[in-house]
């Protein structure tokens, strides 16, 4: 019955793609969704945007094993991201009318600063998309015996086919689907967890207090960690195609702010739902602990939870890992051809680059798949993917928004250096994490680099004069 269920839900989901296929007639339908969605909508869906094997099999399994200091990724972390968008960058973005990040630093900087950026930004999706098909691999492994690899190869077919065909349309409506079954399914199963342990309180007593400590050892060591935790998501995930994809398809720039403002309230709330559902099932089915704490929710469902909890779960962590793989596909496609192959061919007609979209979706998912087959451990997948977007593209974007003297030079040392520097502390061991090295080098890349003006704000202000007159 539960496997009937979820084969079910996949068809329908295919069924809801193919419907919004049809309000895809051009390359803004396809990756804005013709700036049409309505607030819930648009909340939803930039909800989506990460709430998926991320937060329910990943962070909750930290949760468990390292208490609430285990989690400032995520779903601290991803809330953070979302109301920061909302106060500083929702608005300037929607103004511009673009269809990219990337398009945004060719008007502020330059074509190079553009396809610099958009190499740069690509890779970054492919460790997302690859962690959420091996969670959907992993459900269909529970459920039905089916092998991973079979699993991610299924599950990799079926985002393909509605985000092939139905573009934006197909993700925000699949997304809003996708939200209330989450809501539903997360809250009455925690519901269920915390009556059978006997209330909240005997959960929480069930630990001891400083396993819901929110602030680490007063060392610098561990304040490093802190921070790069909070930031990994926080501030890398802004410079990041499908949020703004998210952002700007909103109907007004008031709906883009407040969708994000609301997003971001959603997934705080919402987010601690898998976080207190693993916490209760540790204490209840003790038995439960495995070699791979990433099964614990889906296992304890399985053993311990009657029929329709299970649909009501199932039904929540598939909702979850599709809208989230979806988008991420989008992205990178989007990118790919509106500032790669676009430039390249300059007759190309709206419908062609339609098409050239839909076929870069493709590749972006045949990349996913080999990633999720070399690699299993989905909280490792997801961390790769935050990362290099905050090293490289978050201080430019910023700093092009926000500080009229950020230069092309400028720009182009913050996005060098942020990556090598990153990645040579990537090899080298150290203490603190990388990522901070990196962080550190891309700020003072720009800074370095911005010293003397170039005219580049200057005729990025005339751009956007242009676009208002037009």
């Amino acid at each position: 019955m539960l496997l009937t269920f979820v084969f079910l839900y996949l068809l329908a989901t295919l069924g809801i793609g193919y419907w919004a296929s049809r309000k895809v007639k051009t390359t803004k339908d396809f990756v804005v969704a013709g700036r049409q969605l309505p607030l819930f909508v648009a909340a939803s869906a930039l909800f989506a945007t990460w709430f998926g094997s991320e937060t329910i099999m990943g962070a909750s399994s930290e949760f468990v094993e390292n208490g609430l200091l285990g989690v400032m990724e995520d779903p601290f972390g991803a809330a953070l991201c979302l109301l920061l968008i909302g106060v500083f960058f929702a608005r300037p973005l929607y103004r511009l009318n673009i269809l990219t990040f990337n398009d945004f630093f060719k008007m502020r900087f330059d074509r190079r600063i553009e396809v610099i950026s958009a190499i740069v930004m690509i890779p970054s999706y492919f460790g997302w998309i690859a962690a959420q098909l091996v969670a959907l691999a992993i459900i269909l492994n529970v459920l039905a015996g089916i092998p991973l690899i079979v699993g991610i190869l299924l599950c990799a077919g079926v985002v393909l086919f509605y985000t092939f065909i139905g573009g934006m349309w197909a993700i925000s409506i699949t997304d809003t689907v996708q939200t209330v079954m989450i809501i539903i399914g997360l809250t009455l199963l925690a519901i269920s967890i915390v009556g059978q342990a006997g209330g909240l309180s005997v959960i929480i007593e069930s630990k001891p207090k400083a396993f819901f400590r929110f602030f680490p050892d007063p060392t610098l060591k561990d304040w490093l960690h802190y921070f790069a935790a909070w930031i990994t998501i926080g501030l890398g995930s802004i410079p990041q195609q499908d949020v703004f994809q998210r952002v700007v398809a909103s109907k007004s720039e008031k709906i883009a702010v407040r969708s994000a403002y609301l997003s971001s309230i959603m997934y705080l709330t919402i987010g601690f739902l898998p976080l207190l559902i693993a916490l209760g099932g540790r204490l209840l089915y003790p038995e439960l602990i495995t070699d791979d704490p990433q099964m614990v929710i889906p296992q304890m469902v399985i053993q311990h939870a009657s029929l329709p909890l299970q649909i009501l779960f199932f039904g929540a962590l598939l909702s979850a890992i599709l809208s989230t793989t979806s988008g991420a596909m989008l992205a990178p496609a989007t990118v790919i051809g509106e500032n790669l192959l676009r430039p390249q061919f300059t007759n190309l007609r709206d419908k062609q680059l339609l098409k050239v979209m839909r076929w870069c979706v493709v590749g972006v998912a045949i990349c996913s798949v080999i990633m999720a087959l070399a690699n299993s451990n989905i909280y490792h997948l997801v961390g790769q993917s935050s990362a290099l977007s905050l090293v490289s593209l978050f201080v430019p974007l910023t700093a092009g928004l926000y500080w009229k003297r950020a230069t092309r030079i400028g720009t182009l040392l913050s996005m060098t250096l942020g990556c090598l520097v990153w990645l040579f502390f990537e090899i080298v061991e150290t203490e603190i994490p990388s990522l901070i090295y990196g962080f550190i080098a891309s700020i003072v890349g720009m800074v370095i680099g911005s010293l003397k003006a170039d005219g580049s704000y200057e005729a990025y202000q005339k751009a956007l004069e242009g676009k208002d007159k037009d």
